[in-house]
Formats: structure tokens, sequence, C-alpha cells
């Protein structure tokens, strides 16, 4: 039997079972497969319908294993997608019906693309990417692996977003122009709303619009 895990069973989990329960509704080589979700703090309680169980139980389940990590934290992401590949299960991506998905791009495994989400031509997107609800990565755009869309996005054109950058909701990154590029560091923050005209540091948290350092008046 397959058995998809959703690691963490908080409100982020909670939608994206919505969404894998009609993924696994729609396509037919997931029929009998069993939903559950990962969580120790919950384990042995029922949330919407599916069984939650500890990460153990899970690691000792006979069949295919596979998982998403529906955790907000990009490095508790990484550790979680870590151990449980380590312990044999595969990731797996969820893709909600009503995303649209270029087929000149690239999405990397473990990724969730929420409803009403787009990837347009030759964007790469990285791994364990999470893209929440009315977000857009635009033509040309290369996002790192673990980063975070909160919901609402406006990615532009040509830009690159390193490892385990946050953008907030309703952030607007301006799209790259040759000899001009938009470059969101690694583990840099854009905070909800603002409006990024120009490179973002790694690490470095930026507000406003347009968007500047917080902290910096």
């Amino acid at each position: 039997m397959r058995q998809i895990a959703i690691v963490g069973a908080g409100g982020f989990g909670r939608e994206v079972l919505a969404v894998l329960e009609e993924q696994v509704a729609r396509t037919a080589s997931l029929n009998g497969t069993r939903l559950l979700f990962v969580d120790d703090a919950k384990a042995g309680q029922t949330i919407n319908g599916v069984e939650v169980v500890s990460a153990a139980a899970y690691a000792a389940l006979e069949g295919e294993r596979q998982f998403v990590v529906a955790i907000s934290s990009s490095e508790a992401r990484e550790r979680e997608a870590a151990r449980l590949s380590s312990g044999g299960a595969t990731p797996f991506t969820v893709v909600a019906a009503n995303a649209i998905l270029s087929g000149h791009g690239s999405l990397g495994e473990g990724a969730i693309m929420s409803p009403f989400t787009i990837v347009s031509p030759n964007a790469a997107i990285g791994r364990y990417f999470h893209c929440n609800y009315h977000s857009y990565v635009a033509h040309d755009c290369v996002i790192g692996d673990f980063v975070t869309f909160a919901p609402a996005v406006r990615c532009n054109g040509g830009v690159v977003i390193e490892d385990h950058a946050y953008i907030g909701t309703g952030a607007v990154i301006k799209q790259a122009t040759p000899g001009r590029p938009v470059v969101i560091g690694r583990g840099a923050v854009v905070g909800m709303g603002a409006v990024v005209t120009k490179s973002v540091a790694p690490g470095v948290t930026v507000v406003g619009n347009p968007a500047r350092p917080l902290g910096s008046g």
C-alpha cells in the first residue's frame, strides 16, 4: 500500500490535506493511497478525518512511504525531509488541480503548489518549495531549495531567490532587467506587502515600499 504522510498537522498541514485529498481522487495511479499526518505532539488524534501518528510509528509502517513537509520553518522542513529520506521514505509533490505549471519549467521534489498558483515558462523551482494561495513565479526565475511564498506573492521575471528565503504575504518583487539582476539572498525575509526593487542581501529582512532593511528608517 502507498502511504503519503503530511508532516505537520497544523493549519498549513490541514490546508495541504485538502489539496492532497483532491489530488489523490483525480489521479488513477494513487487509487487506494492512505493519507496520514506525522506529528509527535498530536499522535493518536484524528484531524479532519485523518489519523495522526508519531514519526517512529510512520517509520515502522510497511509498504511504500512518501511524505510532504507542511512546516513553515524552512530549517525544520529541511531537517524533517532529511530524516524521513534517510529512513527510506521518498518526497511527494503536491499540486492543486487549478495550479498552472508550464511544461517548459521545472519543479523540485517535495514542493507544495496550493490552489491558484502559477509557475511560468522557463522558471526553475528548487526542492521543498511552498507556494501558497494566489502566488506566482514568472518566466526565467530561479527559486532555491526550502523557499517559502506566503499567499499572493508576485515574483516577476528573471528573479533569483536563494535557499531558505521567506517571501511574505502580498509582497511584490520587481522584474529583473539585463545588467540589473534582482537576487533575494539565502535566508532573507521579505516582509508582508513589501515592494522589492533591488537585490536583498543574505539573511536580511526588508519591509516597506520600496523595501528597505528593517530598522534602517
